[in-house]
């Protein structure tokens, strides 16, 4: 074994397993030591060795979570003892994932690191249902976006320009909005986005667990609260969520139409 070993920061793709990469796969069935998040598909887990020690480091919004100062030493030391180590992470490591912190401090630590990309859920969730982000009738384009508010060094909240978002015209993908869903329609709206904006939001996609929401901007935290949805989920706001399958659900093909 080497004196040093290396890490991967890999993702595991939505949470259908057979979403994963190939490569995800080599590098899983490669590891020593895997270090897997909440959202990551237990299922998956059947490509790792035998021998190998997993660990489970749970990060999900509105939960009790390993701290991330936490990991990155673990990860060190790991490496640093020899080992093959594969931190295993919902979606992609570089959407949401905190995969460039984690990418940097092993880097500052002498640490060898390689990124293994995955399915981002932002992709997988509309697809799932019928929706692009992009369409040539509808959008040009799409934004990813987070609807978790973040505190600064100095205290103050960090959230998105929900009001410049609105006026761009392009498909809103929004990660982690479930909780703060109330805030983020009244910005939208006052920012100058329609009421009749389609939405949809798509919780655990791919997953044994998906379940989607159609509705309008206007309705949205009202349906939402009646759907039962939450977290995790992914909301899309745009013209693009017309294209969603609505075979059997004529008040939410109605609501899109």
């Amino acid at each position: 074994m080497e004196s040093t070993g290396k890490v991967w920061l890999v993702g595991a793709g939505p949470g259908d397993p057979e979403q994963l990469t190939l490569k995800a796969v080599k590098a899983i069935a490669g590891a020593d030591v895997l270090l897997v998040d909440d959202l990551v598909n237990p299922d998956i887990l059947a490509h790792a060795p035998a021998s190998a020690r997993v660990i489970h480091v749970g990060k999900r919004g509105g939960c009790k979570s390993t701290a991330q100062a936490f990991i990155e030493r673990l990860m060190v030391s790991e490496a640093q003892a020899g080992r093959r180590v594969v931190r295993l992470k919902g979606g992609d490591p570089f959407v949401f994932g905190r995969g460039g912190e984690e990418r940097a401090f092993l880097m500052a630590s002498g640490v060898e690191v390689e990124v293994v990309n995955g399915i981002s859920s932002g992709l997988a969730a509309p697809s799932a249902i019928g929706v692009p982000l992009t369409h040539r009738d509808w959008s040009s384009g799409a934004i990813f976006v987070t609807g978790h508010e973040r505190q600064d060094e100095h205290g103050a909240a960090r959230t998105p320009d929900w009001g410049l978002l609105a006026q761009t015209g392009l498909t809103l993908v929004i990660y982690m909005g479930v909780a703060r869903c109330r805030q983020i329609q009244a910005a939208l709206l006052a920012g100058g986005k329609a009421g009749t904006t389609p939405v949809a939001v798509i919780q655990s996609a791919t997953g044994s667990g998906q379940a989607h929401l159609l509705t309008t901007l206007a309705a949205l935290t009202d349906d939402l609260l009646l759907s039962g949805l939450g977290s995790p989920s992914i909301i899309v706001v745009g013209d693009v969520v017309r294209c969603a399958d609505v075979v059997g659900n004529p008040r939410l093909a109605e609501a899109v139409g």
